[in-house]
């Protein structure tokens, strides 16, 4: 609503210089008509006068004098206009965000206290956050400031997340933090973090900028948000007002349309942002500098030289006590809809007009309407699930799903999917997107693998190996280019080597994802966090995966052994003269 209104006031204020402009053009007829041989009427000079004179009682325009009603396609006055490459002014901002407030929702969550905090403190200790900058932990245990500040610190030391912490900036850090508590129900909640936010003015001065970062389970988005609305938070006449999502958005296409909506009668969709950390790893980002930053591989990234993509997101771990949310998500909800479609989007999509965040996410949205559907009737051929038995890990026996703590001993919940998705456009058709993820896979990888057509022609002896470009997202970050070369000696012999870049070859070490994505949020930079359309596309493509399996027997399982690549089925899917990367 506030936007709406200022976008109002925005149109009438733009009318203004317009209408000083205009009012001279309108005098110019009836002086060109004067200055002729045929004297102008009465009658068109009265006309000329009344049409100024009205122009001048409504404050717009005159016909004809050139005013824009809109100003949306207007481009940039600073990207570009300079004559340089748009993609690197976008590249060379200021990363420093304005003074604000990081309100986190579940502040003593598993999440908060791995990730969040170590992300927030690494992002502190490097002097990315300014000194005007406090952390408010919002949760519904008890607990005072002093309590809380205690347990941050516990958390940072204990964290692998954490960064290496230099002597005192912990004592320093402590001093940022403070707490509320209460019900996400009712209103007094929100009423102590409004509080905190004008504590926060007091001392920093500036304006109220709030970052509200909803690290709790998807059951409180909805009350949370709404009760931020009723006590005029997501207001930004005080500063800046952003709500951070944490996935799942939704347990299906309905549920997260609706929670959409929810969010919308409170937010404009340019305050939320919906956090998927596999988008803040730099392979992933790197992925965009490669197409799109070099010449020599764009034009091999088509059906033209690509027989098929690999996308692979595999785990080592079972369950590690999260049966009560794994029993109820599954492998497609958990991985697949969000992470896989994530980096299916960002693989397929086409070059984006600028380095912006509507221009990116505007090109995923079209690849992503671009997948064949897959309705119901279409899984069995197009989709694998599976479930891991019992099975043997670095040399340690290990459980069967269905002999983990709290899962039901029938229970019909996948573990592993492997997806193929083809792609109804120019530079894609009759090439297949395979995708798949799993628990208790024989390492913990995820990987985009780009495979090569084969040369049209063997002048060699052997057989021919197929090219692939791989983009190692975890972990050893890097990209890797394999070819075939000839073997030292007399004989002309052809073997697979491998060019490999690693991200550590810069000698820097690699920022959290959620740090990343944190300082992004917090700068209003919303380019790797996907829209709403986005994710409702998404869920689009596995809602008939979810209708064909969801509570359906499967007699099946368990269908693989721990510490395999998953079942045999899924060999079938790739489909002949293919095969699955041994990674």
């Amino acid at each position: 609503m506030t936007k709406k209104a200022t976008s109002g006031a925005a149109k009438r204020g733009a009318a203004t210089p317009s209408t000083k402009k205009a009012a001279p053009a309108a005098t110019t007829p009836a002086r060109k008509t004067a200055g002729t041989e045929k004297p102008a009427s009465a009658r068109s000079v009265r006309a000329a006068v009344d049409q100024k004179e009205a122009a001048q009682d409504v404050g717009v325009a005159q016909p004809g004098a050139g005013t824009r009603k809109s100003r949306k396609r207007v481009p940039p006055a600073v990207p570009g206009g300079d004559g340089h490459n748009p993609f690197r002014a976008h590249m060379r901002r200021n990363r420093a965000p304005e003074p604000a407030t990081l309100v986190i929702f579940g502040a003593t969550g598993d999440l908060a206290r791995r990730k969040l905090l170590p992300a927030v403190f690494g992002l502190w200790q490097d002097g990315l956050l300014g000194s005007a900058f406090n952390i408010v932990g919002v949760g519904r245990q008890a607990m005072t400031d002093e309590e809380f500040k205690d347990y941050a610190l516990t958390a940072l030391k204990e964290s692998k997340e954490t960064d290496a912490i230099l002597p005192g900036n912990l004592e320093k850090f402590r001093e940022l933090l403070y707490y509320e508590y209460g019900d996400f129900s009712g209103d007094e909640v929100y009423d102590l973090v409004g509080r905190e936010l004008d504590r926060a003015e007091e001392a920093h001065g500036g304006r109220k900028n709030a970052l509200f970062y909803l690290s709790t389970p998807p059951s409180l988005f909805e009350p949370i948000s709404s009760g931020l609305g009723r006590l005029g938070l997501a207001d930004e006449s005080e500063g800046w007002r952003r709500l951070v999502i944490e996935k799942p958005f939704g347990r299906d296409l309905a549920s997260a349309r609706a929670l959409n909506d929810a969010i919308h009668t409170v937010w404009d969709e340019s305050q939320v942002y919906r956090i998927d950390h596999y988008l803040g790893k730099e392979t992933v980002q790197n992925l965009m500098a490669i197409r799109f930053g070099n010449a020599i591989f764009e034009p091999l990234w088509n059906r033209g030289y690509v027989d098929h993509v690999q996308i692979t997101a595999s785990e080592d771990l079972g369950l590690e006590g999260r049966a009560g949310y794994y029993e109820e998500a599954g492998v497609v909800r958990d991985m697949l809809q969000n992470h896989l479609m994530q980096l299916f989007a960002l693989t397929a999509m086409e070059a984006p007009a600028a380095f912006d965040a509507d221009a990116i996410r505007d090109e995923k949205v079209k690849v992503l309407r671009a997948v064949k559907e897959i309705p119901r009737g279409r899984v069995k051929s197009v989709a694998v699930r599976g479930q891991y038995g019992p099975g043997t890990m670095d040399g340690e026996k290990v459980p069967g799903y269905r002999q983990e703590p709290n899962v039901k001993p029938n229970s019909p919940t996948p573990t592993y999917v492997a997806v193929k998705l083809e792609v109804d456009n120019w530079r894609w058709q009759g090439v297949p997107f395979f995708l798949r993820t799993g628990k208790r896979l024989p390492k913990k990888v995820t990987e985009i693998a780009v495979v090569f057509k084969r040369p049209p022609l063997g002048i060699f002896p052997g057989g021919l190996e197929r090219n692939v470009l791989a983009f190692r997202i975890q972990p050893d970050e890097g990209v890797s280019l394999k070819f075939s070369s000839k073997t030292p000696g007399q004989e002309m012999v052809l073997r697979e080597v491998v060019m490999d870049f690693r991200y550590d070859a810069f000698g820097a070490q690699l920022e959290s994802p959620y740090s990343r994505l944190l300082l992004d949020a917090m700068l209003g930079d919303a380019t790797l966090f996907p829209r709403e359309d986005e994710v409702d596309h998404a869920w689009q493509l596995v809602s008939g995966i979810l209708e064909a399996w969801d509570g359906v027997n499967a007699p099946e399982f368990p269908n693989y052994t721990s510490g395999t690549w998953g079942p045999e089925a899924a060999d079938e899917l790739i489909g002949p003269d293919r095969r699955w990367r041994r990674l």
